[in-house]
């Protein structure tokens, strides 16, 4: 895309074909009766580990076709298309520019599994071309990326869901149904966990591009710099130009989780944290380290904690949500580990001013049967129903309620970079009387990648 400029990139692109603006509508493929045969043509972009893990989900989906696979790598091009004949029996189309997938009239949807700082221009460019979308967590790199995806999906009337699939975990939505019917009385905190110890990435040496890899277009949006490995795959989550750390890449699910739980529809006012880099000798710039407040208008309070060296569990989790309420508290551990445990607190006065407590184990939740429980495959499901309804109110996890989650791990990490507490105005989504934290709203984006002003 390094040779046109954005203005061009939107004549040439599918909002000129497939998605053509006609009296305020967007053309194309976007409803079921102009689906041939009722099949749904996806576009998986990013098709390493996170791409593959779309693809065997995909595989497995009735009336959904593996059309093309987009990677800036072409290396990893034969390994997934051969992968993908095997789970379906056909080959899919390749290319490494993703512009070449959104101008396709006969692509419905894509699946965007790239690195977080392309998930919005991805999502945006294909909301504009009349495809809807599946977007991993984060759904952005910054809260005014967000709010702009929100509105280009509203905009185009697409179908965006994002990538929390826990949305669509049985155990989990039993768990929650528990909380809201009383089950542990009034919910006062909802902690997130993500104890997951990190290697060191150690110091790399910048080098020559690998032969076969598009990396202008890796780096798109972000400042141009030097090829280095430890800049590229998967290390990419560890630097602040591409990637929002730990909180971001695993922890955003346990954010999300908890929000649901405390049933916020809205940003926190007042954030507060600590973070740091500790133990390591590394290139990277995201810590390993985060303990994090957020408190909302109510006075309720999300906690959250990274711990990426050597620790304990807590509640007996390393990945998963500790919730608090009035009647006791619950385990609820991730949906690729299953379960969460209600315990029943009794806390009674003593005649001499000392407290008693008791606790008993309550009802435990789990997936039952594994043909059901997917979470995954549930999700996608879940989004291609409504790909085929066209209602996006049906969504588990609409890109409104991605916005609200990824924007938590957006506010902690910049109370952890400024070290001091901030006070957010909810609805205008800006800090209070805080120019510099304000600056952390969005980004400076590298020319023709860049991000419009309105979508």
């Amino acid at each position: 895309m390094n040779d046109i400029d954005r203005r061009s990139f939107i004549k040439k692109s599918g909002v000129a074909t497939a998605g053509a603006l006609v009296g305020g509508q967007v053309l194309g493929r976007t409803s079921p009766g102009n689906i041939a045969n009722n099949t749904v043509n996806v576009a998986v972009i990013g098709i390493r580990n996170r791409g593959m893990d779309h693809c065997r989900a995909l595989s497995r989906i009735p009336d959904v076709r593996i059309a093309t696979l987009c990677d800036i790598d072409q290396r990893l091009l034969p390994g997934a298309v051969a992968e993908v004949e095997k789970l379906t029996g056909y080959s899919p189309a390749t290319t490494t520019e993703y512009r070449k997938v959104l101008e396709d009239p006969d692509i419905d949807a894509v699946c965007i599994a790239t690195p977080n700082h392309w998930h919005a221009l991805q999502t945006i460019w294909a909301c504009q071309a009349g495809k809807d979308v599946y977007v991993e967590k984060p759904v952005s790199h910054t809260i005014h990326e967000g709010r702009l995806m929100v509105e280009a999906a509203r905009k185009y009337d697409r179908i965006v869901q994002t990538g929390t699939q826990a949305r669509s975990s049985l155990s989990t939505n039993r768990a929650i149904d528990f909380l809201k019917e009383g089950g542990l009385g009034d919910i006062y905190m909802a902690k997130g966990l993500c104890l997951k110890p990190r290697a060191s990435i150690g110091r790399v040496k910048d080098s020559g591009i690998p032969e076969g890899v598009d990396w202008d277009r890796f780096l798109g949006p972000a400042p141009y710099r030097p090829f280095n490995e430890n800049r590229f795959h998967y290390r990419w989550h560890w630097f602040w130009d591409t990637g929002n750390g730990d909180f971001g890449n695993q922890g955003i699910h346990q954010a999300d989780i908890a929000r649901w739980v405390l049933d916020k529809a809205s940003h926190p006012v007042k954030i507060q944290g600590f973070s740091n880099f500790f133990i390591w000798d590394s290139d990277q710039e995201t810590p390993n380290i985060q303990h994090l407040e957020f408190e909302y208008e109510d006075g309720r309070i999300l906690q959250f904690e990274v711990r990426g060296l050597g620790t304990n569990d807590e509640g007996g989790i390393r990945i998963g949500n500790l919730i608090f309420g009035s009647k006791g508290w619950m385990d609820m551990a991730s949906e690729d580990v299953g379960g969460c445990q209600a315990h029943f607190s009794d806390i009674q006065l003593l005649p001499i001013g000392y407290s008693s407590y008791k606790e008993e184990d309550g009802p435990t939740f789990t997936d039952g049967d594994p043909a059901t429980s997917d979470a995954v495959l549930n999700h996608f499901t879940n989004f291609f129903d409504c790909v085929r309804s066209r209602r996006w109110q049906d969504l588990k996890a609409d890109i409104l309620e991605g916005h609200l989650s990824t924007s938590l791990c957006h506010l902690g990490n910049i109370a952890c970079r400024l070290l001091r507490p901030l006070h957010f105005n909810s609805q205008e989504e800006t800090f209070i009387n805080d120019r510099e934290a304000d600056t952390y709203l969005t980004k400076e984006y590298r020319s023709p990648y860049v991000l419009p002003d309105r979508v």
